[in-house]
């Protein structure tokens, strides 16, 4: 275990949920008075430096950590649970999608990835991982079991995502803390979660016509591998899942 993820373990859920309160309360205040325009955007980037100044003592041991999640194996492993989610939620966005033809009144389908895109592929990795992960399921295997504090923290995470993406947010956030888990380094998860964004930003950028959603032939093929990825992806949660609860991860 790095000094950095042992010192990331310390921090108390209570603390960081009273610091993003406040953050909420002031960006709500200042909104509603009209000073000026705050997104979460800011409150994310306010977050991350309040882990930078939490971890300060420990922030060069990340010399070690760093290089570890890009080892081979490590590598191979967070790039097939990141192409596995992709196809899913595609898939689950289809699914979403043909819900809302039946449901028209329902709004609340947005995009597959909103904001900015700085804010998308390198602020929300970092920040989401350092909260969901690396405080959330931490404390939470303090109360409850490590398999119920995986379940919990990947929920909250989910929660976060827009109508079409929430089950296969929360499929991801199972993953991404199984190989928190597995590795004990925080910039595994953050590394998958960056390139999850990345890959999906790519794809957004290439298909302008949204010929993903609108071809017949596409969507049938990128329906058949959502099926076959969400099965791969269930074999690797359970299996995981079990050695978790058998302490044997």
């Amino acid at each position: 275990m790095s000094l950095f993820n042992d010192k990331l373990k310390k921090i108390t859920l209570k603390e960081l949920l009273s610091l993003i309160i406040i953050l909420f309360v002031i960006q709500y205040l200042i909104n509603a008075l009209n000073i000026v325009h705050i997104d979460s955007f800011w409150i994310y980037i306010f977050i991350i430096f309040y882990f930078i100044f939490k971890l300060r003592a420990e922030i060069f041991s990340i010399k070690n950590d760093i290089p570890e999640a890009f080892s081979p194996d490590i590598l191979k492993t967070v790039l097939g649970v990141v192409i596995l989610n992709i196809f899913f939620s595609y898939g689950m966005l289809y699914l979403s999608n043909s819900i809302l033809d039946f449901v028209p009144s329902v709004n609340l389908f947005n995009s597959f990835l909103t904001g900015s895109l700085i804010a998308t592929i390198f602020i929300s990795p970092i920040s989401e991982e350092l909260i969901f992960r690396g405080v959330f399921l931490n404390r939470l295997q303090l109360a409850v079991p490590v398999v119920f504090a995986v379940l919990i923290s990947s929920l909250l995470f989910a929660a976060l995502h827009s109508f079409g993406s929430i089950f296969s947010a929360f499929i991801f956030g199972v993953c991404i803390a199984i190989l928190y888990l597995k590795t004990d380094n925080i910039f595994v998860p953050i590394f998958a979660h960056f390139l999850n964004n990345l890959f999906a930003e790519i794809i957004v950028v290439m298909d302008p016509n949204k010929i993903l959603f609108t071809n017949t032939s596409v969507v049938l093929v990128m329906s058949i591998l959502a099926i076959v990825s969400f099965v791969i992806i269930l074999i690797f949660i359970i299996g995981n899942l079990k050695k978790l609860n058998n302490n044997d991860l």
